[in-house]
């Protein structure tokens, strides 16, 4: 490993070499992306696009059609991640240049290490970086005047120079916004949440400052209060959410337990949501619906404290208090506490909101007391710092540093590797604050003032069943919270190295005592890991985090540190896309059978990646495991699935519990995982704790009083389809997107397929069925020989309409049930096609009849059973057969009652043949 000595930060090479660049360690290839919705059509198309050959093709296409920068078609747009990835660590060497952070050898070491951990997959920066950092050098800025500001040489706030928006970009995902109590704050607020939403990134913003409806204006009147403004401001969230340019509006509120206003806005979204649900029945779109009612772009969540959790547990009263007008005190609301609690709990019952932070335990870890209380949290509630303040995130791929071999004794974690990772990381968000503008003069000085960075992580839920461990366990909570603490570490670390070099971070004298006393309990925290609990070959993880937060506690009181804050645990969206990562941030599995993108747009649906190697090691067959995924591939669990033992079950469990399972994560497998990495946070955690449909007001009460008895800072819960409009989430094999309708399986631009050629009376045609990669029909072609053009555009319909149902997830078996039996000619005697096919009622009786057969392995059956139940229970409806087999009166579809065989009953109306049911369809033509 060679190294260079230098008075500035000493940077090593760990990954690449001086005579080799970091691209020739990764094989290349080019290819066309697309990117398609749910109905096929094309949104965005590059063509000759280059990436990493290890990238799978959704990460190409997330890349290149969000972070590729320049008009599409143009000779400025990016084609390549080789020029999207320079772009970027380039100017980041450049600014460490220019900051004396590195002499120029080192720079470009630096470079080409963080252009490695980028193709590599081994690490991402938050959006707005891949979105706006380095464009400068592709194209010249506007001679627009954007309101906004930056960091001089001379470290003074100055307003951003006109034209240099792109020199000093908007990196920061996570902005936490304040707001006073006069008309200007309340507009002001507004607009800068509106700006940064157009960029692409996220605010959060504490409403308890706004004097409640049940107080007194200074010169008279009654205020509107905190919920009329959250309207106002909600509203503006999807007006840019509509009309923005990256993503939808990302937005916080939140609101005081002591807040007279509390009980109005716990019912708040409640309320809404059911105007939701009578616009919905009555006809309304959903989307119009949603755009109808209040509240609909914000997340909000109640501030309690310790003293209101207490007084739940002690069932006592809870008296609010005004904001400004102190002489009120005694009019404002008393609530029963315990009741006040259960109606946020109801809350997040019906509709998923309010969630819950939990002041007291968010300020117990505050680095900077001393410089105000943590009274907010950005959109997700991971970064919860002072107000007016802004994050840029980054999160490693624990994947990428795990290596395991044949059976989980093999299992090593690279610790030399996702230190330095960590460390070049660091240094990297270190740099990128004050080459970055931000959107308010506070926000401004108070990111150079404390200097706050967002280290994390993601796929910890693909580690975790990798290592053939259960999400819920001992054994999984150790290893997370062994990773985090040597994460959190190495960037405390790495903070001392910086500020030993270049000077700590503004406010720390002010701030020494109590950020020491943080260090202190992060570094107490690791005495409650148990080391027997470690997987064989995993406790140096826990080890090296001991001498890492020694180190940081020697160095942290001799040299202080660089940055206030050195983690969150993010939800790591976008980035994890790129990055090819499974599961986000500290989420398990989704579910064992996910969604894959296939290059045309459609979609196919294919067994987890981890589900094979961990059913191998833990010693199964080849056939065992063979049997066991397909049983997987069909029942999307592994629960009843052949060879599998109880005891491995566990490993399998995902969030979602399977339509044919009952196995999922429990509530407390989500908290305890929660539990055992908060510790090791300087923030907090992004994530969402998965209650079942049948889950009860009570349980999620209980939930939200445990999590805070854990020490938790903040916690979101969620019931399934308790909303109306009900998003499905694809993990990382399907949609980036969310979608709220059904899923088309296109099938890929070259398949294979199934040629059939029948002869019906004369009437000689082709079929040719399309086939997804599971051999399963997709699509249908019928070509009819010497026919009209009324004929043969019928059949063309037939083959479209069977093909769309077919890719939109209709059961064949249905669509067979659909179409056997109907008669109309051509019909009669098969000359030629399938050997035990002797007579069609129609054309498309014998290609349905076909169908069954070939794909279905159904024979003649149910045909005979069909018509023997017909004759049992409806004689009277029954002629004798003529010679050319033709019916007196047709059948129809099935009975929507008890199933038997409908006989039609002219046009459109038919009738049950089972006498005892008698149920009549007037929809016999079809639904």
């Amino acid at each position: 490993m060679a190294k260079i000595n230098s008075i500035k930060l000493s940077i090593d090479r760990y990954f690449t070499q001086e005579e080799k660049a970091p691209e020739d360690y990764f094989e290349w290839e080019r290819n066309n992306i697309s990117v398609f919705d749910d109905e096929g059509v094309e949104l965005f198309k590059q063509n000759n696009v280059e990436f990493p050959k290890h990238w799978s093709r959704l990460a190409r296409k997330i890349v290149g059609s969000k972070y590729f920068f320049g008009q599409e078609g143009t000779s400025e747009r990016e084609d390549s991640v080789k020029s999207l990835v320079r772009r970027v660590t380039d100017t980041m060497a450049e600014w460490g240049i220019k900051q004396n952070y590195f002499c120029e050898e080192e720079a470009e070491i630096f470079e080409e290490e963080l252009a490695y951990l980028a193709y590599s997959q081994k690490m991402a920066f938050n959006s707005p970086v891949w979105f706006n950092v380095g464009i400068h050098k592709l194209t010249k800025g506007s001679k627009e005047k954007k309101e906004s500001y930056i960091i001089n040489e001379k470290g003074k706030i100055i307003s951003l120079p006109r034209g240099k928006e792109r020199i000093y970009p908007q990196t920061s995902a996570c902005f936490i916004q304040s707001l006073g109590d006069t008309m200007e704050d309340i507009m002001n607020l507004a607009r800068n949440e509106a700006l940064l939403f157009k960029y692409g990134s996220g605010t959060g913003t504490n409403l308890s400052t706004l004097r409640s409806s049940r107080e007194k204006l200074s010169g008279g009147g009654k205020p509107s209060g905190p919920l009329a403004y959250w309207a106002f401001y909600d509203k503006v969230a999807g007006i840019v959410k509509s009309g923005g340019k990256t993503r939808r509006a990302a937005k916080m509120d939140i609101l005081n337990v002591t807040h007279p206003n509390i009980l109005e806005f716990v019912l708040s979204k409640q309320e809404e949501e059911k105007k939701l649900h009578i616009l919905i029945d009555n006809g309304i779109p959903w989307r119009e619906a949603q755009e109808s009612v209040n509240y609909q772009n914000t997340n909000i969540s109640v501030r309690a404290t310790d003293s209101f959790m207490q007084a739940v547990l002690d069932d006592e009263d809870w008296q609010t208090i005004p904001v400004h007008s102190k002489e009120l005190a005694s009019q404002m609301p008393v609530y029963k506490a315990k009741e006040l609690m259960r109606k946020i709990a109801e809350g997040t019952h019906f509709c998923g909101d309010p969630g819950m932070q939990f002041h007291d335990n968010i300020n117990k870890w505050h680095t900077c007391v001393n410089s105000g209380e943590i009274r907010a949290s950005n959109p997700c509630s991971e970064y919860m710092f002072l107000d007016d303040t802004a994050c840029n995130l980054a999160s490693q791929n624990l994947m990428n540093f795990i290596q395991i071999g044949n059976d989980f004794e093999s299992a090593r974690f690279n610790v030399p590797e996702f230190k330095h990772s960590v460390r070049l990381t660091a240094i990297a968000q270190d740099l990128i604050i004050d080459n970055s503008s931000s959107p308010t003069r506070k926000i401004a000085e108070n990111s150079h003032k404390y200097r706050p960075l967002g280290m994390g992580y993601a796929n910890l839920g693909s580690l975790v069943m990798s290592l053939g461990l259960a999400y819920n366990s001992e054994e999984a909570r150790a290893v997370a919270g062994a990773i985090t603490a040597l994460m959190t570490g190495i960037v405390y670390e790495t903070s001392t190295e910086m500020a030993e070099k270049f000077g700590t971070f503004e406010g720390f004298e002010k701030n020494r005592e109590p950020m020491l006393k943080v260090m202190e309990m992060h570094r107490e925290a690791l005495d409650n890991v148990d080391r027997t609990k470690l997987p064989r070959g995993l406790e140096n993880i826990l080890d090296v985090a001991r001498e890492t937060w020694d180190n940081v506690l020697e160095r942290g009181e001799q040299y202080g540190f660089r940055n206030a804050q050195a983690t969150v645990l993010a939800p790591t969206g976008t980035i994890g896309f790129m990055m090819d990562c499974d599961t986000k941030g500290i989420e398990p599995e989704i579910g064992l059978v996910q969604t894959k993108l296939l290059s045309d747009g459609g979609v196919l649906r294919l067994i987890n990646n981890n589900v094979g190697p961990v059913l191998e090691r833990l010693g199964y067959t080849d056939k065992e495991v063979e049997e066991m995924i397909n049983y997987i591939e069909k029942k999307e669990t592994i629960e009843g699935a052949p060879h599998i033992k109880d005891e491995h079950l566990a490993i399998f469990d995902c969030s979602n519990k399977p339509s044919h399972g009952t196995r999922t994560i429990s509530p407390y497998g989500h908290l305890k995982m929660m539990e055992a990495v908060q510790p090791f946070l300087s923030g907090a955690i992004s994530k969402t704790v998965n209650f079942s449909e049948e889950a009860t007001v009570e349980e999620i009460e209980q939930t939200y009083i445990d999590a805070w008895k854990m020490g938790l800072k903040a916690v979101a819960l969620y019931r399934n389809n308790s909303k109306r409009v009900q998003p499905l989430n694809f993990s990382k094999k399907g949609l980036e997107k969310e979608v709220s309708y059904p899923l088309r399986r296109k099938l890929p631009t070259t398949a294979n397929s199934v040629r059939h050629k029948f002869n019906v009376s004369n009437h000689e045609g082709y079929l040719h069925v399309g086939l997804h990669e599971d051999n399963s029909p997709g699509e249908v072609f019928i070509t009819m020989n010497k026919e009209g053009s009324t004929v043969g555009g019928l059949m063309d319909v037939i083959g479209t309409l069977t093909s769309v149902a077919l890719q939109y997830g209709v059961p064949l078996e249905n669509l067979t049930k659909k179409f056997r039996f109907q008669k109309f000619e051509p019909k009669g005697l098969i000359l030629e096609g399938h050997p035990e096919i002797k007579t069609a009622d129609s054309i498309i009786d014998y290609i349905f009849h076909f169908m069954d057969k070939q794909f279905l392995g159904n024979g003649d059956k149910e045909k005979t059973e069909d018509k023997e139940k017909i004759n049992n229970f409806a004689p009277e409806l029954i002629q004798q057969e003529t010679k050319n087999n033709e019916m007196y009166e047709e059948t129809g579809g099935r009975c929507a009652i008890c199933g038997d065989v409908m006989i039609k009953k002219g046009h459109c109306l038919e009738k049950c043949s089972n006498p005892e049911c008698g149920w009549e369809n007037p929809k016999g033509c079809g639904e």
